[in-house]
């Protein structure tokens, strides 16, 4: 078996120096006109040791690591889990890396991860915040480039890339109200969240001097959370309510699976409406209504704004102008209201 093979090793078998070696593996080889010769010499051999890079050392030298942290709240979500997957091939199809942390909807964890992605020596940050002041992603912002997504904080100088979720809402809750759903149970995430504020906010709005009764309840983004809540809501009276927004696919799937274990069809006997899309809610029984992220657009201007200010800082450039921008939804209406 061959061990670790490094640039002196090639040097010592090859006969060129180590300072050419390094230029030829880098790519460097014709801009430093070392012969063709050489180039053929020197790949060769670190072909045949199985010549791999010392990734850590080369990024402290050259202050470029070609990795990127990113941080999600719940890896567990379908929605942060599709988020990522875009997120991760837009940096791969730019050569770069993703570091992948989970805050799960916890500061403190949100802060270890960014403290980590420093140590990581990571040329650029995109977060999905949780902490409720900007304080620390500003403080390491001007240190590291630093986009948000998804999330936003109100009054900040950083770049975010987020969907408009009160118009989102919105066009949800009017949504219902126009096909004559007169009792509506709005199913919330993490009501500290700004998404959930935001979506809370338009839901509300929608309703506002409509001859509709409306509730706002829960607690989280997750199957539990909506389980939970539509079995307190409907155990009692299977028709205190005509239809249930969800906010989020998790939220929806737990609040199917309490009508079902009272009796009560989604569609049928209850209108069901989710905020977020996924490929699997076509496949329910009735396909559901749901609105719809634009997560390619979301991840492409997220990941071209953090590459517009990592450049501006390799050139030593003044940073750009913060990228702070709302996309808008879409709403897919199928069969389940």
């Amino acid at each position: 078996m061959i061990g670790k093979i490094n640039l002196a090793a090639i040097s010592e078998r090859t006969g060129y120096s180590v300072s050419t070696v390094s230029r030829v593996l880098s790519g460097k080889a014709e801009k430093y006109r070392i012969s063709k010769a050489a180039v053929k010499r020197v790949t060769a051999e670190a072909a045949r040791c199985n010549y791999r890079p010392n990734l850590l050392a080369q990024s402290l030298r050259t202050r470029q690591s070609q990795t990127v942290g990113l941080v999600v709240p719940g890896i567990d979500n379908p929605f942060f889990a599709t988020l990522s997957s875009v997120i991760m091939a837009q940096l791969s199809q730019r050569g770069y890396h993703t570091l992948l942390a989970d805050s799960r909807e916890s500061a403190e964890e949100e802060r270890m991860a960014l403290q980590m992605f420093q140590d990581r020596n990571v040329e650029g940050i995109i977060s999905v915040p949780v902490a409720s002041s900007p304080e620390l992603h500003e403080d390491i912002g001007r240190e590291i480039p630093l986009v948000l997504i998804d999330r936003y904080f109100e009054k900040t100088s950083l770049s975010y890339v987020c969907t408009d979720n009160y118009a989102g809402a919105y066009m949800a809750a009017k949504y219902l109200a126009d096909k004559g759903y007169r009792r509506i149970l709005a199913i919330q995430g993490v009501p500290a969240s700004m998404p959930n504020r935001e979506r809370v906010r338009g839901f509300l709005a929608a309703l506002e001097g409509r001859d509709v009764y409306c509730s706002v309840r829960g607690d989280a983004f997750s199957v539990e959370n909506g389980q939970r809540e539509a079995l307190a809501a409907f155990s009692g009276n299977p028709s205190a309510y005509d239809a249930i927004f969800a906010f989020s696919a998790t939220i929806l799937l737990g609040a199917i699976s309490a009508l079902r274990k009272l009796g009560l069809a989604e569609g049928r006997d209850v209108g069901v409406i989710s905020y977020d899309n996924n490929g699997f809610l076509d496949f329910m029984n009735p396909p559901v209504t749901r609105v719809e992220q634009p997560l390619k657009e979301v991840g492409e201007v997220a990941v071209g704004a953090l590459f517009n200010l990592m450049e501006a800082r390799r050139c030593g450039d003044d940073a750009p102008a913060p990228v702070q921008q709302l996309i808008r939804p879409t709403l897919v209406v199928r069969e389940s209201c």
